[in-house]
């Protein structure tokens, strides 16, 4: 398929910008797939050339989306290697993509700027890629985004245009809807299509689709609530989640189905398991971006809750990639709570992979050490940003022993030292707590 990727994928971004809502959801749908399946590099590639410059701003902010989710899965390190084709298109791309005028592109990419300026020579990178006249504006951003936030996404406007209810059903009256439980007459009623949908044509199953995306991208906000109920009713009979229309839910701006979306997916969690393995790389941005770092406690609570159902409900294996990556790029609270949940992940995986957790949680480690540790006034769940660091140095040291620190004699001096200080205070603590104790 990597041969026929950039024509396939500049088809695909002309119909994102057509006005019908059913063909931009299977063309997001479609780039999700590439994202997941095909060579990143050649995704990147494809996308950059096929909508960068496309006069029409639904197809920027779709070919912004799909990028972002593909800087999310490669790394910052990966990107900003230097690497032919890579480095010298994806940051003039990336810096350009934040100063878009369309509102929506304009968030993706200042998204990518933040991940990507985590990067410890970010600075030294951009001035090598990007024109001298543009580095004070890029570097303004990144200061703006550092120091503020990236806020949240803004509202989808165009996705609702499209909807359309089933023939013959009617709208769905939002009066209808409240915020308990589906009774079981409403949920036969609601669920309609899922009950029968080991019968139903394929025909019945793209109207079922149109529908439900129907609910969940319309403008009022009860009837998204109303698509929520139904779709995470209907998910436990049918695990071909629509969740391209789902995820917009989490990030959006309306408080009320930001909140009702992250307590439904816990649900949606516990029915579907491992059949979420194809989009757990898309699925943890979506729930942590923002949400962990919400001044909202009822938002921040659902979203360490949808975190815990993931992790109680799928294989750890596909959780460690996507926690390290966000423990890395996130500020704040959530990268406390992030760090915390890789080293829960460390002790239950590398007794049964210990090469896989090596490799994807090392350079998290080597990178705290190098240039986050000292933010010791930051707090989440288990304190500083030090203390958590401190808590994965010894989750990996009990089950690595010394070669952990034979792996960090190839790090920089600080870097071998931070470990070594860690390893001592960590001791120390938990020796003095079993004096206490005892």
């Amino acid at each position: 398929m990597d041969q026929e990727l950039e024509g396939t994928v500049k088809a695909l971004l002309q119909k994102a910008g057509e006005s019908n809502a059913f063909i931009r959801q299977d063309v997001d749908a479609t780039l999700d797939c590439m994202v997941q399946h095909c060579t990143p590099t050649r995704s990147i590639g494809a996308l950059l050339s096929g909508g960068l410059s496309h006069l029409n701003a639904v197809v920027r902010k779709c070919t912004a989306q799909h990028l972002a989710n593909l800087v999310d899965k490669v790394g910052a390190v990966r990107l900003l290697s230097g690497g032919k084709d890579i480095t010298d298109r994806i940051l003039p791309a990336v810096t350009k993509l934040a100063q878009d005028s369309s509102q929506e592109a304009r968030y993706f990419g200042r998204r990518m700027l933040l991940s990507l300026s985590s990067h410890p020579d970010f600075d030294k990178i951009l001035e090598k890629y990007i024109p001298t006249k543009d580095l004070p504006t890029v570097r303004d951003t990144v200061f703006t985004l550092k120091t503020k936030g990236l806020g949240e996404m803004p509202q989808d406007t165009q996705s609702a245009r499209g909807r359309r209810s089933l023939p013959g059903s009617g709208t769905v009256r939002a009066s209808s809807l409240t915020r308990e439980p589906l009774n079981q007459t409403n949920r036969e009623s609601n669920s309609h299509y899922s009950c029968r949908s080991q019968t139903q044509s394929i025909a019945d199953k793209n109207e079922y689709i149109k529908q439900i995306s129907g609910l969940l991208g319309s403008k009022d906000f009860k009837e998204r609530i109303k698509g929520i109920d139904q779709l995470t009713a209907d998910c436990q009979h049918n695990p071909n989640i629509v969740f391209d229309a789902f995820k917009a839910r989490l990030q959006e701006s309306n408080s009320k189905v930001n909140l009702y979306a992250l307590e439904s997916l816990q649900k949606i969690i516990h029915f579907l398991k491992d059949n979420l393995s194809q989009v757990v790389n898309i699925l943890v941005p979506a729930i942590v971006d923002n949400h962990l770092n919400s001044k909202n406690n009822a938002i921040y609570s659902a979203a360490i809750g949808a975190i815990d159902a993931l992790i109680s409900n799928l294989d750890h294996i596909l959780l460690l990639q996507p926690f390290c990556t966000k423990a890395q790029f996130l500020n704040g609270k959530a990268k406390v709570d992030l760090i915390e949940k890789v080293a829960d992940l460390v002790k239950q995986l590398y007794q049964r992979k210990p090469q896989m957790v090596e490799q994807k949680v090392l350079p998290l480690l080597w990178h705290l050490l190098g240039t986050s540790t000292h933010s010791g006034t930051i707090h989440g769940r288990g304190g500083s940003v030090r203390g958590a660091t401190a808590n994965l140095c010894q989750a990996l040291y009990t089950q690595m022993g010394p070669s952990l620190i034979d792996c960090a004699a190839s790090q920089p001096a600080n870097v071998h030292k931070d470990l070594n200080e860690m390893l001592r205070t960590k001791s120390k603590h938990i020796q003095y707590v079993g004096r206490e104790e005892h």
